[in-house]
């Protein structure tokens, strides 16, 4: 499975952006989808995750209400979707699909795929 981010980009404080991550071939329902973040020198944290059956979510504490990640199985593409956005969560992003359930998601080493990460930055 090959994964593309994009949807990226600057945008103020409390603004939105809608990340997308299309993959490549044709098991990707197969797959629960996650994103995740990094920012310089800071570790990789869990963002958000949604399961490949019935489409059950999971988030971070610190984007609950504000972000929405969602899955369009006929186009093998994730999205999350970012509304007010805050300076702090200024990261590139990444899409990571895994072969184990919702209930492993928070965990960056359960991925089996990534893609090449999209940079999101946040002004205040």
């Amino acid at each position: 499975v090959q994964l593309q981010a994009s949807g990226g980009g600057l945008v103020q404080a409390g603004g939105s952006l809608r990340l997308s991550c299309a993959a490549s071939g044709r098991t990707f329902s197969r797959y629960t989808m996650g994103w995740f973040r990094q920012a310089p020198g800071e570790e990789r944290e869990f963002v958000a995750a949604i399961s490949r059956g019935d489409g059950s979510t999971s988030y971070a504490d610190s984007v609950k209400g504000r972000f929405t990640i969602s899955r369009d199985n006929a186009k093998n593409t994730v999205y999350l979707q970012l509304n007010s956005l805050k300076p702090e969560d200024t990261s590139v992003y990444y899409c990571a699909a895994s072969i184990y359930g919702l209930e492993y998601a928070l965990q960056s080493r359960m991925y089996n795929y990534w893609g090449q990460g999209t940079q999101v930055t946040v002004s205040s």
